[in-house]
């Protein structure tokens, strides 16, 4: 289970895992890989390395007739079209993904509460203190990505103390994915967006 932690820094209660998450997920991480893939390669623009026709050897004879092929009309094999790097993932396939890396971290202890009702940190040196027991450790700890609550009463503030903590990440439990959950080492949700989080994923169910 999770700790909760306070604006100290102090463990102060756990709180159970989203009943969602119970079950084996190993045998989901193909799906777990097909996500993150589609993540990186939908963003390309399938432009690189393209030239122009006169830049290129050959492609000066037409390689299929204009027509009654089926085909796309085309006037050489050299032409620079660019490509398209989109892979398909239907939902359900990435709600599998999300809760199956989501569980890996549950399961290694990686997901921590952050209690943020009385936050009133201003210095990046303090919150680096609660984060990692001291600014020294925030240089060399765990990549941590912070989720708060989509309307997130302190959400500016613990944004603007933690930006200059190279190892800290920012988001909402709304833009959360599978590429953010295991590219970061450890996650800490403030309350609201773990609670957040619970009610989502019991509602897919």
């Amino acid at each position: 289970m999770p700790n909760v932690i306070d604006a100290s820094g102090k463990v102060v209660r756990e709180v159970p895992a989203p009943a969602a998450l119970d079950g084996e997920f190993d045998a989901k991480l193909h799906v777990v890989y097909r996500a993150i893939h589609r993540e990186f390669a939908n963003p390309r623009a399938g432009t690189a390395s393209t030239r122009k026709r006169d830049e290129i050897a050959g492609g000066g004879r037409k390689p299929w007739r204009q027509k009654g092929t089926g085909r796309a009309r085309q006037g050489s094999i050299r032409s620079p079209q660019p490509r398209s790097y989109v892979e398909a993932l239907n939902k359900k396939e990435r709600r599998v993904a999300f809760v199956a890396a989501l569980a890996d971290r549950f399961r290694n202890g990686a997901v921590t509460v952050f209690d943020a009702s009385e936050f009133a940190i201003s210095k990046t040196a303090d919150f680096a203190k609660l984060l990692f027991g001291s600014g020294k450790a925030a240089k060399s700890g765990p990549a941590t990505l912070i989720v708060c609550g989509q309307n997130e009463r302190h959400g500016d503030a613990i944004e603007r103390a933690s930006r200059n903590l190279e190892r800290v990440a920012v988001t909402n439990d709304g833009a959360l994915d599978v590429k953010d959950v295991l590219r970061f080492e450890r996650l800490v949700f403030t309350t609201s967006a773990y609670d957040a989080l619970a009610a989502a994923l019991e509602a897919k169910k």
